[in-house]
């Protein structure tokens, strides 16, 4: 542990109090001077804290810091986590530490993303201090190219559970990979695997989770202003260490169950397109349809508007304000 995750934790267990640089130095077998090189390292990845003439050091009241001891302190011991101020892409990171031979369990967590990306090439907004930016590596025993649809889906209920556990609030899933809540847009999740050229199964598998824990400074974009949405309106002290940590171990859990069967009827509870007039996209193409279900691989059943159905375990709906059915 490094002389500033060892500060951060030491702070971390007295937060609201002063702990005076003696005694952080003491603690840290360090000199007064280590102490306050650490200390202006770590305002500068962006930790709020507060410095009082003859009361010492604490992080403030209303601060809420993803950090490796902070997760830690709910976390299952199987995940071997990175926490970053900032990262090109969560995703690009994890897939570069599986090419290096990194064990199932590997976690990137970021406070940013200069590159986050969502579905379809699109750009997934990023900004510090107010979201959670995380990706996990699996690596699937008996991999099935239709289980990135199962594990999106595991994902999508395991955050659901996960904000509710911290926030007491009934999040929804428009399929198969946006959560919402209040009617807004505050999590989206990107599974991508890499490939075996023999097999055809995946060689391993990439679930990325972005979450828009608080409003960024200034608001959304004017492209998201009427989208997006938040889990909280107000810092909530460790609330992002909590969250990150509920949903990877709620997550894990359902993973290593053994199929949707363990999270397929909350799936169904929170879905929020069935029984929904929808526009089914897929590539360029738009197609109007109606919601019936969620089978039990967690593709979505619709019928069009010539009476055929389907069921789609890949591409994107938008629900539809005017319905088209009689």
């Amino acid at each position: 542990m490094t002389t500033k995750e060892q500060l951060l934790t030491l702070l971390e267990a007295r937060q609201g109090s002063f702990v005076s640089g003696e005694e952080l130095a003491g603690a840290l077998s360090l000199s007064r001077a280590a102490v306050c090189k650490a200390i202006k390292a770590l305002r500068q990845e962006g930790c709020a804290i507060e410095a009082i003439t003859n009361r010492g050091y604490r992080l403030s009241p209303d601060s809420d810091i993803l950090s490796v001891q902070g997760v830690k302190k709910y976390l299952d011991p199987i995940f071997q986590i990175t926490v970053s101020p900032s990262v090109d892409s969560t995703n690009t990171a994890v897939r570069a530490l599986a090419e290096q031979g990194a064990p199932e369990g590997a976690v990137v967590i970021a406070n940013a993303q200069t590159n986050g990306r969502g579905r379809r090439g699109r750009s997934f907004y990023s900004p510090g201090d107010t979201g959670i930016y995380l990706s996990l590596l699996l690596r699937p025993v008996h991999a099935d190219p239709r289980q990135t649809v199962t594990l999106t889906a595991a994902a999508a209920v395991a955050l659901c559970q996960a904000m509710e556990a911290v926030s007491g609030e009934d999040p929804q899933i428009k399929w198969v990979n946006d959560i919402y809540l209040n009617g807004r847009k505050v999590s989206g999740i990107l599974t991508e695997a890499a490939f075996s050229l023999e097999s055809g199964a995946p060689e391993y598998v990439v679930v990325g989770a972005g979450i828009n824990v608080y409003p960024p400074k200034g608001g959304f974009p004017p492209e998201l202003a009427e989208i997006a949405g938040v889990l909280w309106d107000r810092p909530m002290p460790g609330g992002k260490n909590r969250l990150t940590a509920e949903f990877l171990n709620r997550f894990w859990a359902l993973y290593t169950a053994g199929g949707p069967s363990s999270f397929l009827e909350d799936y169904r509870r929170r879905s929020l397109v069935v029984g929904r007039d929808v526009t089914v996209i897929a590539g360029d193409a738009e197609t109007p349809a109606h919601a019936l279900g969620i089978d039990d691989n967690c593709r979505l059943l619709v019928r069009y508007e010539n009476g055929e159905t389907a069921a789609l375990s890949y591409g994107e709906v938008r629900i539809r304000t005017q319905p088209f059915f009689c």
